[in-house]
């Protein structure tokens, strides 16, 4: 048989601790926490299948050949759009679109990152972004974060320990595994970090359209006067993650590089993709559409929480979030691998936290899901993992 020789950037174990958890958490009869899936029933499958019709009958053939590496100029310039509605002015020249904001992180580390070099993340963070930078043969050194986010006295300090850093890697809203959102002093703060270290900064926002709780808070990039911040984000929760359709806002600079390394990997996006997205956004009320996710979002939200309060020992802590999906549980004490194989028994799982620290694991941490779960099976499924936490504290 044959022997492959594998680069460093292959892992040289074939374990993956969160396929195996995910496998686990498919059994139909478990009700699963676990994953990060948008709820499939908010897509706007008639509206798609109509811009979808309309692109077929006025781009048939132009949507079906090869196209510009940055994207379709229609779409980037809806993007333009949606970017002075998050606080930030730009240009088509500035943005590209890429296959999900995934190639996005993907690319942008391939273009930053020698084997050695130091990224500076929060601590915990998003486990793919962890799983990228690695195979790259980066340094993770994390910084702690609690309910405003990254603390930036703790992120000065680390800058000055590490001052060949790459980046600056963060997620300010609704941070995935969090659920938190960075304060608006600390998003100052680490700009002017940043800008004193002469560090890129990297601001995954893949998720921050999606608020129903809080004020509007200006993105990093709103922030950015000297062109450092490299700002990313998605269709994937606002639209349908199926369409694999992402962003990057950076200096026309960086973009001119970003474009010769999107063409390497896939020359560019899908073409019809954008199209019918781009057309979407010029038929379609948007604001309505993300207000009816966001309505659907916070209900369940406010539900699981109340639920986690009810079933939950009185120790245990969890993270309120002001937008998206996701929900952090400490639970003091207890071993995460225990806690979830009990939930197993109990057919309801969870994301444990270890996947999502770079320095030092904290026990008895997780990752909770609402926004694919009904009500009954929030209401059932919180139930079975508090009756599985007093199993294991017991």
């Amino acid at each position: 048989m044959m022997t492959f020789k594998y680069s460093n950037s292959v892992p040289k174990s074939n374990e993956n601790a969160t396929a195996d958890i995910l496998k686990a958490a498919s059994d139909p009869k478990v009700i699963s926490f676990a994953g990060g899936l948008p709820a499939a029933e908010l897509f706007p499958v008639e509206q798609m299948k109509a811009a979808s019709d309309k692109v077929f009958d006025l781009y048939g053939q132009e949507v079906l050949q090869y196209a510009s590496t940055l994207g379709y100029l229609g779409l980037r310039k809806e993007i333009v759009k949606m970017m002075k509605e998050r606080a930030v002015e730009t240009s088509v020249d500035n943005i590209a679109v890429t296959t999900g904001s995934q190639q996005a992180i993907d690319l942008v580390a391939r273009m930053l990152i020698n084997p050695g070099d130091v990224v500076i993340t929060e601590d915990p963070t998003y486990l793919a972004a962890i799983d990228v930078f690695k195979s790259y043969g980066a340094e993770m050194v994390g910084v702690p974060m609690d309910e405003d986010g990254i603390k930036t006295d703790a992120l000065a300090e680390t800058v000055k320990k590490y001052p060949e850093a790459k980046f600056i890697y963060t997620i300010p809203n609704f941070q995935n595994p969090t659920g938190r959102t960075m304060a608006i002093e600390r998003r100052k703060e680490l700009i002017k970090i940043a800008n004193e270290a002469d560090l890129p900064v990297l601001e995954d926002d893949p998720y921050g359209a999606i608020r129903y709780a809080g004020e509007f808070l200006p993105s990093l990039k709103h922030f950015d006067t000297e062109g450092r911040v490299i700002y990313l984000s998605s269709f994937s929760k606002i639209l349908a993650p199926g369409m694999r359709l992402g962003w990057i806002v950076a200096s026309q600079d960086f973009m001119a590089k970003f474009a010769l390394l999107e063409q390497n990997a896939d020359l560019h996006a899908d073409n019809l993709a954008q199209y019918v997205v781009a057309q979407f956004l010029q038929d379609v009320d948007v604001t309505e559409h993300i207000k009816k996710i966001t309505d659907v979002y916070e209900h369940r939200a406010t539900l699981m929480l109340q639920e986690i309060d009810k079933q939950f020992p009185k120790n245990v802590h969890h993270s309120i979030p002001q937008g998206e999906i996701f929900i952090w549980v400490e639970v003091p004490g207890v071993d995460t691998k225990q806690l979830f194989d009990e939930c197993i028994k109990h057919d309801v799982a969870f994301v444990p936290g270890s996947a999502f620290f770079t320095n030092e694991e904290q026990p008895g941490t997780f990752r909770m899901n609402f926004s694919n779960m009904n009500d009954e099976q929030i209401v059932e499924g919180v139930k079975r993992m508090g009756a599985a936490i007093k199993a294991v504290q017991n």
